[in-house]
């Protein structure tokens, strides 16, 4: 028999496995390609967009935010195809690869062309591209890890959002400046993440002899999900998931949506350089790198001399930081009402509460999520979790069409927006507080047993989690 040239499950060492800077590399260029365009693409829908004889198409705000709200719904909607097609058919590897390319595509059509058709087009292409590797990249990094190295798993996970955090920094700094630099504009400012993305391709192709290749589960997969296990692992998380939605339609406003418009009316001096709107927003990536080691090392063993800070409470936790981060918005914006012209360090303290509360929900959720999922479903399981930020988004989109005028403003004033979010967010952590005291759930790991074996579920433990 012939020997294959990939790994088909992990080494049995407790070593790290080889694979995981070639993925850690690909995660920080693939999230410098996709924030970079992210970052600048409600300032170009209502400052540079043209027609197609060059003349001015812009979008009013409310306009404006629906479609990006949509677009973000889109591109967290379609991780279920692409765990479809990674489960049943490719293979995590080439569904990452070959939507990659999809990915590459989109950008240059916005950088090429600045009208609405191309507009929707390309965010079409980086919707699909994006989307659907969405539920592979996180899989495949908890594919790489058996029982004998799992100790590994959280610091990697880590790693992993910092490199998410790190690339997303650094491209929210350079877009905006081609974006507003009258020398580049928006072709030049489209078109670096998209040499960003062409990078993150190659490097996850130089790392394909490295990676365990969990082959495709076919019809197993779904046995798998139709199983009784299966359904019940689901229906677990989606009552989790559901209130992690309404964490996601509000953090996604701070990331190049809503908190990005209200910039425009701050003093956006820091430290007397003045910043342009589109960067007030890598305070996040920023606060992310720090709050990372600060929750883990000083705030998490803090929280233990009290209770036992299980995943499931650091989430609601979190949940409770994001509803306050936007009572600060909301008064930010009763001061900007009042006629006043607020420092961004106003928003700089929104962004930082934020930011604890991501690191809370979204660092948590993830690792919770992996874990939770039976061993045919780790790519479906990152799907719904990804799901909850479409349906988020979906709900920010549907709220800015019905306060919608038919020129594209807003009937509803931007402090009643941004109270009612607050409200809604608080209302959820209220409910979830509850919720969560009743949820049990199991551990699971990809198996390191001979192949025939391997096709059932190991329990990491096989304690509630």
């Amino acid at each position: 028999m012939a020997k294959t040239e990939y790994a088909t499950r992990p080494a049995n060492t407790p070593d790290m496995p080889p694979g995981v800077p070639y993925i850690i590399g690909n995660e920080a260029a693939e999230r410098f390609s996709f924030y970079g365009m992210r970052s600048i693409l409600i300032v170009f829908m209502t400052t540079y967009m043209v027609n197609k004889m060059g003349m001015p198409d812009r979008m009013g705000d409310a306009e404006a935010r629906y479609w990006f709200s949509q677009f973000v719904s889109a591109v967290y909607f379609l991780p279920i195809l692409g765990a479809i097609l990674a489960e049943c058919f490719l293979g995590k590897y080439r569904t990452i690869l070959y939507l990659s390319i999809v990915y590459c595509a989109g950008h240059f059509v916005l950088a090429f062309d600045e009208t609405r058709s191309g507009l929707m087009l390309g965010l079409g292409l980086i919707a699909l591209g994006s989307g659907g590797i969405k539920p592979c990249v996180s899989a495949n990094v908890g594919d790489q890890f058996g029982e004998s190295n799992q100790h590994h798993l959280s610091k990697v996970f880590g790693w992993f959002y910092f490199s998410i955090n790190a690339g997303s920094f650094l491209s929210t700094i350079l877009c905006p400046i081609l974006l507003n630099n009258p020398n580049w504009g928006p072709r030049y400012a489209f078109g670096l993440p998209g040499i960003a993305m062409v990078i993150a391709t190659i490097f996850f192709w130089a790392g394909r002899k490295k990676f365990v290749h969990i082959p495709p589960a076919g019809i197993g997969f779904l046995k798998q999900f139709f199983s009784k296990e299966g359904l019940g692992a689901m229906g677990r998380l989606a009552i989790v998931y559901i209130f992690v939605a309404i964490f996601w339609s509000l953090w996604d406003q701070s990331s190049g949506g809503a908190w990005t418009l209200q910039a425009r009316k701050l003093d956006l001096s820091f430290f007397g350089i003045p910043l342009l709107p589109e960067q007030v927003q890598t305070a996040n990536p920023i606060f992310i790198l720090l709050f990372i080691p600060l929750v883990n090392y000083v705030i998490y063993p803090f929280m233990g001399r009290f209770f036992e800070p299980t995943p499931l409470r650091k989430i609601g936790i979190g949940l409770g930081f994001t509803a306050v981060s936007f009572l600060i918005i909301a008064f930010i914006q009763s001061m900007i009402d009042a006629g006043g012209r607020p420092s961004v360090w106003w928003q700089f303290l929104a962004y930082a509460v934020l930011t604890l509360g991501e690191a809370m929900v979204s660092i948590t959720g993830l690792e919770f999520s992996y874990t939770q999922a039976p061993n045919k479903m780790k790519s479906a399981v990152m799907a719904l979790w990804l799901f909850t930020v479409s349906l988020g988004n979906q709900f920010t989109a549907q709220v800015n069409n019905f306060i919608m005028n038919p020129d594209g403003s807003a009937k509803m004033s931007d402090f009643n927006y941004y109270m009612f979010f607050a409200i809604v967010m608080f209302v959820a952590t209220a409910i979830f507080s509850v919720v969560a005291r009743f949820y049990k759930g199991k551990t699971y790991l990809q198996s390191q047993e001979p192949e025939d074996r391997a096709t059932e579920p190991v329990l990491a433990g096989g304690t509630p989690t």
